[in-house]
């Protein structure tokens, strides 16, 4: 069952989305500003996000493009019928979809299904450079950079931090961890993928970067940088 996360200050909106979703078989959660949208998408990793454009403070543009810094998780945006300027731009941006208001539930459920179908028939994604904040990877020559200097690893490090970056905000268990380093299925205690963790933490502290955060009870995930 998809996770939707709907982002709108209007709680009747919220509600009237809520209704339309779980209706149709969906989950929701929401989020009432920009600032809780990005944090939700960290935390809670939504199949889809509704993202409505005008908001107070952080609106849709500005929350699309920090989410799309970060993650390919599709966007369908809410609209006033006045704001074409921003379709424009939130679909320059990365949006999937957008859906005007006034709009029928019955039309925003449809678009969240086609857009949902469209993400899993489509083909993995085959970059060949994995780019967050000061770290790029280049999947082809088995390199990684900080900013402008290559980073030394070793494959079962590099294959931790791919994993990583491949997936920004997910936040791994250890178990999962050890799947990606060990291609070849080989089993190694919990306390293995610390040791390497310290490792990559380690080769990265002369550049003055943390390129893994610890969640405690949990496991890893890729750290938030801010984006200029």
């Amino acid at each position: 069952m998809a996770l939707i996360l709907v982002v709108d200050d209007d709680p009747h909106i919220r509600h009237v989305v809520q209704f339309a979703l779980q209706k149709a078989g969906f989950q929701v959660t929401f989020a009432k500003d920009g600032t809780e949208a990005i944090e939700a998408c960290r935390t809670r990793q939504p199949d889809l996000m509704v993202l409505d454009i005008l908001m107070p403070e952080l609106d849709g543009l500005a929350v699309c493009r920090e989410v799309r810094a970060e993650s390919e998780l599709p966007i369908i945006f809410l609209t006033s019928v006045d704001e074409e300027l921003d379709r424009v731009i939130g679909l320059e941006l990365g949006a999937d979809d957008y859906v005007t208001k006034p709009f029928s539930p019955r039309e925003l459920t449809a678009r969240v299904r086609s857009v949902l179908r469209r993400v899993q028939s489509a083909p993995p994604n085959r970059a060949k450079t994995l780019n967050h904040g000061p770290l790029r990877m280049d999947l082809d020559a088995y390199r990684i950079y900080c900013g402008d200097a290559e980073v030394e690893l070793t494959a079962t490090e590099f294959n931790i931090l791919k994993a990583l970056l491949r997936y920004p905000g997910k936040v791994f268990s250890r178990t999962e961890l050890m799947d990606h380093a060990y291609e070849d299925g080989t089993v190694v205690s919990e306390r293995t993928i610390d040791s390497h963790m310290k490792r990559i933490r380690r080769k990265f502290e002369q550049y003055g970067v943390t390129p893994v955060d610890t969640v405690h009870g949990i496991g890893y995930r890729i750290a938030h940088f801010d984006h200029g």
